[in-house]
């Protein structure tokens, strides 16, 4: 069939006419559509969100603005490993892909830090001290195992290495050294598994049974003050082993890290080895 007599077949049938002038129409609104999201999305504008942790404001604008993002100042908090007026946090993380103008949000330390009042911990057993330190907005430091009829509960408590009285005041999170009494006989306890727990959860499961955190070490994926607070435990030494025993105050040192794959290889190995242990 001719063109010319494919179009005068077209233009005889005006359903057939209008179906394809709909077709047409359809085609030319979907153009349009996905042209007005390739503006609206700025398709292929996406940049990488660097690290401000550290930075002043003034450096983080300076950096951000290279980067066509904007800050925005969302909280402040006092952390003692920061200089004052520093960024802690940020949110988005680091690396994160964003669109252009997209907004950082900041969380700095405070210019002027918080006072807490330091409050009695004398004769609370450890776990006590351990929650009412948490919840004073405050640390704890070095735990010091001595002999003492009072086991497991604060004999005194220490600042900077000097004894620290109720009323004192200090930062927030400042650290608080804790004397501990271990009894008057040389018992052993089995060494728990702490694998897969934070240092605070350790914390509460090693003074349930006189010992202690000793050195804590975080691997690359840890950046800022967040992370080492919801960092997990993925490797301790002395290791889980039901048949030996060590004094009680002995300290463990722990490796902690936010991967996610080193935590399933480690945790799922440390679970292996109980099993064979039981």
């Amino acid at each position: 069939m001719k063109l010319n007599n494919v179009y005068s077949y077209i233009t005889r049938h005006l359903l057939l006419r209008n179906l394809i002038l709909a077709f047409i129409l359809f085609l030319i609104i979907i153009f349009l559509i996905f042209k007005w999201l390739k503006i609206y999305t700025r398709h292929n504008q996406a940049f990488s969100v660097p690290d401000l942790t550290g930075l002043t404001i003034k450096e983080a604008q300076d950096v951000l603005s290279q980067k066509k993002l904007k800050y925005v100042l969302f909280d402040s908090v006092y952390v003692n490993e920061f200089e004052r007026g520093t960024v802690v946090d940020q949110h988005p993380a680091p690396g994160s892909i964003v669109k252009k103008n997209r907004k950082i949000f900041l969380t700095i330390n405070s210019v002027n830090p918080e006072n807490i009042v330091m409050p009695d911990l004398v004769n609370l057993t450890l776990r006590q001290a351990l929650a009412k330190l948490k919840s004073c907005g405050l640390r704890v430091g070095e735990m010091i195992y001595e002999p003492d009829l009072a086991i497991n509960e604060v004999l005194e408590q220490k600042y900077n290495g000097l004894p620290i009285k109720k009323g004192d005041t200090l930062v927030r999170n400042s650290r608080i050294d804790l004397v501990i009494g271990k009894g008057l006989s040389n018992e052993k306890t089995v060494v728990p598994v702490i694998v897969g727990y934070t240092i605070q959860e350790a914390q509460s499961i090693l003074a349930s049974i006189v010992l202690k955190i000793g050195k804590p070490t975080y691997d690359s994926s840890v950046f800022d003050y967040e992370d080492s607070m919801r960092a997990i435990i993925f490797k301790q030494i002395p290791a889980h082993n039901k048949s030996q025993l060590i004094p009680l105050g002995s300290s463990i040192d722990v490796w902690l890290t936010v991967d996610s794959g080193k935590l399933e290889y480690y945790v799922s190995a440390d679970t292996l080895d109980n099993e064979w242990d039981d």
